[in-house]
């Protein structure tokens, strides 16, 4: 598959070859739809407590007679039907996180980067040096280049760039190690630089 390459200010660089291996599959939702649940899973803390009756702090004296009252049987005021009394079976602190083969998170990612690039939403830019850090000069060069919602991709993330681009609504920039399933597909535009399209095409075509 071949595309063309840009500069950061609209213009072309030449083209580039890009592995049908990686770039040019038939995306698959189910695979998609399991490495992002297995993405969002793993990323839940899973500190959510409630407090049990046994954990609640009060005396657990008998407060009404067995019988004769009329009303129920009750034992102390700690039980769960009770105003400030324990929570029944209430959540507890666990690991929400999921198992999935690593062979199948890299084609995953094969196939998130492959239904990009088969709905002309990449975009394969020179590099992304950028001096100064200003969002204000970032924010023109994007608009340029017709992008509002994007993910940027570089092998290196250069400082400048990604100081100026933090501010930047919907703009997010990641190293091609970062490089996932749920960020690529969240945005609308995936821009990889060269070197980070060579870098995961030599992680996930072997």
């Amino acid at each position: 598959m071949q595309i063309d390459v840009l500069t950061l200010d609209a213009g072309k660089a030449g083209t580039v070859e890009l592995n049908d291996a990686v770039f040019g599959l038939e995306p698959r939702r189910d695979i998609l739809h399991r490495c992002v649940t297995w993405q969002l899973a793993k990323r839940q803390q899973g500190t959510h407590k409630t407090k049990e009756r046994g954990e609640i702090a009060g005396t657990t004296k008998k407060f009404v007679r067995q019988k004769g009252s009329g009303g129920a049987r009750h034992g102390n005021k700690k039980a769960p039907q009770f105003r400030g009394g324990g929570v029944a079976h209430g959540p507890r602190p666990r690991s929400h996180a999921i198992a999935l083969p690593k062979k199948v998170r890299a084609l995953a990612l094969r196939h998130a980067l492959s239904a990009k690039a088969n709905a002309a939403e990449l975009i394969v830019i020179d590099d992304l040096s950028f001096d100064g850090a200003k969002t204000k000069a970032l924010a023109e060069k994007l608009t340029g280049l017709g992008l509002k919602n994007a993910l940027f991709v570089d092998a290196t993330v250069n400082e400048g760039f990604a100081r100026a681009a933090r501010n930047l609504k919907d703009v997010d920039v990641l190293p091609v190690v970062g490089a996932n399933v749920y960020d690529i597909l969240r945005r609308e535009k995936l821009i990889l630089t060269k070197s980070a399209a060579e870098a995961l095409e030599a992680r996930l075509a072997s």
